[in-house]
């Protein structure tokens, strides 16, 4: 799996907003470890969870964001290559163990996302590499937690139930892939 530098060396993004987010994030590594949640803006992975066969995708309930997000998060110590976080954390969240990039491994959104502060922590910035990833196991699917709610949607239900505009486009952006 590739290295967060060779991803973003590798990474063309679409939209000027996104060009700028692509910098911010590239600027992180020399400042030290960009996965360190120490830091006002660091790297977090994520993925929206696909089953090609029917063309649905997978939301989660984030009780604090109080918003249907894709899975993802944070690196765990020593976790480097952001794929392997998306799937962990896809893999944690869902329950499904036979998550696999789809098509194949490629990052297909960068968004730079404002997080609120919460009783542990400051306001931040999350820098999100995201992916898609694909189940053949749809119905395998269980919360990780009471709260965590899960939801199979088309992309037109999960483009409008969605939180964010960013997660609007990598929702548009996975619906291309569908095809």
């Amino acid at each position: 799996m590739e290295s967060l530098a060779d991803l973003l060396d590798s990474y063309k993004p679409r939209t000027d907003a996104e060009a700028a987010d692509v910098a911010r994030v590239r600027d992180l590594p020399h400042g030290g470890d960009p996965w360190s949640r120490d830091t006002p803006l660091h790297v977090t992975a994520s993925a929206v969870i696909v089953h090609p066969p029917t063309r649905r995708v997978l939301l989660r309930w984030h009780a604090r964001q109080r918003a249907w997000l894709q899975v993802g998060g944070h690196g765990d110590p020593g976790e480097t290559a952001p794929l392997a976080v998306a799937l962990r954390e896809g893999e944690e969240e869902t329950g499904l163990t036979d998550l696999t990039p789809w098509p194949d491994e490629r990052l297909v959104h960068v968004a730079v996302v404002s997080v609120t502060p919460s009783a542990t922590e400051p306001a931040h910035e999350h820098a999100d590499l995201r992916f898609v990833l694909a189940t053949g196991t749809p119905d395998a699917a269980r919360p990780e937690k009471p709260g965590a709610d899960l939801r199979w949607l088309t992309i037109p239900d999960a483009q409008e139930l969605a939180g964010p505009d960013n997660l609007r486009e990598t929702l548009a952006r996975a619906a291309e892939l569908l095809g």
